[in-house]
Parts: structure tokens; sequence; C-alpha cells
């Protein structure tokens, strides 16, 4: 069976894609799940993209792309499960107002890893054209299993942070990672291309499906954790450059 055009993926993509903005910037996140027993839904995005303001209990505002329609979630409205070690994270919430496709897009499986040389597509709203959602694409470099991570050769930006990466192979779209960060090569002192970091979904392959209501998914949330820091230090150049406020 033949691999779907690029253009005909990211439309079926788009759908599920939304931007995340708090009041300390904006990033993306994407639909990863929903109850199969109530409203309740989780949006996939990268844990520095909200970490700030889930500590600080700031409001959370989610707008779905495609419809223009968005939800101002409030710390009582969601509840965040958040693994800071994998920078991946989502938010689970009830909805009633954002118009997201019926299907889900399949998740990649959680014990398989995309061999090195497969080309992978992700989606964003990069901070120099925010307003639109930006198609991407790359080649997986290198896998870092023990990372739940991909290094992919192609261009992450602030505001990509938290978009979905996926993977169209044998007539199937599958959705394998989220945005992490980007590590540039600062080996001559100047700062040139490197590699985008791209985490798997293993976190998301449970999470909402058997929610009977928000009040359950907050029980069961991750107690909050300190923000991660928003820039490397300077003397650690080869260590991944995270895009977490827009």
């Amino acid at each position: 069976m033949s691999d779907l055009p690029w253009h005909q993926a990211f439309e079926q993509v788009k759908s599920h894609v939304v931007r995340i903005s708090t009041p300390s910037g904006s990033g993306t996140g994407f639909l990863v799940s929903r109850s199969t027993v109530s409203n309740v839904i989780a949006i996939a995005t990268a844990a520095h993209v909200i970490d700030h303001a889930q500590y600080w209990e700031q409001p959370i505002r989610v707008e779905h792309f495609e419809s223009g329609k968005s939800l101002l979630l409030r710390h009582s409205d969601r509840a965040v499960f958040l693994e800071a070690d994998r920078d991946t994270a989502a938010i689970v919430f009830g909805n009633s107002e954002l118009p997201f496709p019926s299907f889900l897009i399949e998740l990649g499986p959680e014990d398989k890893f995309l061999k090195v040389g497969c080309e992978l597509g992700w989606a964003g709203f990069p901070a120099v054209s925010n307003s639109n959602l930006c198609f991407f694409s790359g080649r997986v470099s290198a896998q870092r299993q023990h990372e739940h991570a991909y290094l992919v050769d192609g261009v992450a930006i602030n505001g990509v942070s938290g978009g979905p990466a996926f993977f169209n192979g044998d007539g199937k779209l599958s959705l394998v990672g989220v945005v992490s960060a980007y590590i540039p090569n600062r080996a001559t002192g100047t700062v040139l291309p490197g590699l985008s970091i791209i985490r798997d979904v293993s976190q998301f392959h449970n999470t909402a499906k058997t929610f009977k209501s928000l009040d359950e998914a907050r029980a069961k949330q991750s107690e909050p954790q300190e923000p991660s820091p928003q820039e490397n230090a300077p003397n650690q150049p080869l260590q991944p450059t995270r895009f977490p406020r827009g």
C-alpha cells in the first residue's frame, strides 16, 4: 500500500491540532485521547509549554485551529498529567465546545521505535508566523530509546513545541511523537543547523480513555512540579534548546 502524500497527511492531522496559550507564552498541542464513557478528552503537548501555568495555577487557553473556537481552562477546569523527564504532558478536560473530529488518529506502538532513516512530519505554530499552522518534515537521525526520544534532521522553532509528529507509512497515518526541543550546532562558536528532539507518545496510550468525569481525572493528576528553565546555561552549548513559551 502506498504512502499518503504529505499534504493529505497534514490535512488529516490539522483538525486535531490546537494552539495553547498561557500568561507566559504559547505552544502547540493535539488531541490524543477521548473517554469512552464521558465528554472528557486529552490534549498532548510538551511539558515545558504548560508547566509554569500549572505550577502557578494560571489559566490555559486551548484554541482549535481549524474552527477558530477556543476554551479558557482555569485550574479547576482541567487535570494535568505531566512527565517532566520526558518533556511530555496531557491536559485533560471536559469538552462540549471545541469541534474535534469524531475519529482519533492512531498512536504509534508503545514498545516499538521507528528505524533510523524514516521520514516524519510535524506541525505547529512557529513564532515567525504564529497565525499559521505550519508543516515541517525530516528524517530520524538516531534513536534515544532510554530517553523516549528521536533525534530528527529538521527544524523546531519557538511555538512549535508540543506539536504532533506523525509517521506516514504503508498508507496509514500514526502519531508517534511530541516536538520537544532543538539542539543547535555551536561547535564552531556560531549557531549552525542542528537536530530536533521528538519525544514518543507512550505517555498517552491510556490517558482519558476510562475517566468517568473531570473530578476523577483531577483526583489522579500529577503533583505540581517546579517549571523547567526557559533557556540553557551558556556553558552547556550542546544541551537541547527548548522554546517553552512562544
